[in-house]
This record gives C-alpha cells, sequence and structure tokens, in this order.
C-alpha cells in the first residue's frame, strides 16, 4: 500500500484531521481519570516521531531521544491551538515526501543508528509513522469517547 494512503487512513481509520476535528482546548488538555496523557500530550508525541523522522528522511543527523521519555514533549493546558498546528504541519510535510516516488526509495542517509531502523528508507519512515500515528490516533478516540466529544461534527463511524 503506498505510504500516502497510510498515511491519510487508508479506509481502516480516520485520517488524522477528522480524528480531532472539532476538538476543543479544554478536552484536548484534559486527562480522564486513569488516562496516562491527554489528547493534547498524544498529539505532541506523534508530532515530535513526525519531525523526527522527516528530519531524518532530510539528512538530518538528528540523534534518536536517550529515552523513551524524551519523546513525550511537555504540553501546558493552552497550548492545543500549538501542538494540533506543528502536528499538522508535519503531517502535510509527510505528504509532500509521499508524493516524491524517488526519495520514497532512497535509503535515509545517515541512516538511523537504531539497529532495526538502519536499513530504512524514506518509504519505510512514512509506513513508520504511518502505524506509530494509527495507533496513538486510536488512543485519541478512546479518550473523546470518554470524554463525551465524540464522533466529531464531520461525522464517524462510533462502533
Amino acid at each position: 500500500m503506498h505510504p500516502r494512503s497510510l498515511l491519510r487512513g487508508a479506509h481502516a481509520y480516520l485520517a488524522p484531521a477528522a480524528a480531532l476535528d472539532g476538538l476543543s482546548a479544554i478536552h484536548a488538555a484534559h486527562r480522564p481519570e486513569g488516562a496516562p496523557h491527554s489528547i493534547a500530550e498524544i498529539v505532541a508525541h506523534m508530532a515530535f516521531w513526525q519531525e523526527w523522522f522527516l528530519d531524518r528522511c532530510d539528512g538530518k543527523a538528528v540523534p534518536s531521544p536517550a529515552s523513551a521519555a524524551l519523546g513525550w514533549p511537555k504540553v501546558d493546558d493552552g497550548d492545543w491551538d500549538t501542538v494540533r498546528e506543528r502536528f499538522e504541519s508535519g503531517f502535510t510535510r509527510a505528504l509532500t515526501l509521499a508524493d516524491d516516488s524517488a526519495r520514497l526509495a532512497r535509503p535515509i542517509v545517515p541512516a538511523i543508528e537504531v539497529d532495526f531502523l538502519a536499513s530504512y528508507t524514506a518509504g519505510d519512515a512514512l509506513t513508520h509513522l504511518a502505524l506509530h500515528n494509527a495507533h496513538h490516533l486510536g488512543q485519541v478516540i478512546t479518550l473523546r469517547q470518554q470524554l463525551g466529544s465524540w464522533p466529531p461534527p464531520g461525522g464517524s463511524w462510533t462502533w
């Protein structure tokens, strides 16, 4: 399957913009009881990894974070618009890369320093991003359901 289809949802899940549509800053910042992260924190995490992988695809030797916690940027209650814009900007950047078939086939140089990622092409990185986003968008939808903020204004499956 083409990375663009995977990024956009490929009919198996909503595209990110649809999953985030109509989400208020109050709901985005709220962490339901027992939830490890708020929606804003999850989206900031997604934005962080989008930027990291896309920078690597652009040849920037950004080192891998030393711990998983570093991939979860701190988010303040009033940051929702900024977090969402950062995610959407990275997502647009990923879609642009997905349309460049020559770049998709190229290995990431310098190679990523993690063994199982070392042979990644830009296409592999976009597939990784799409799966990572899908995983976390499922969490976003579950939190939105818990907050009574689902479905979004554009509608969605509710099962």
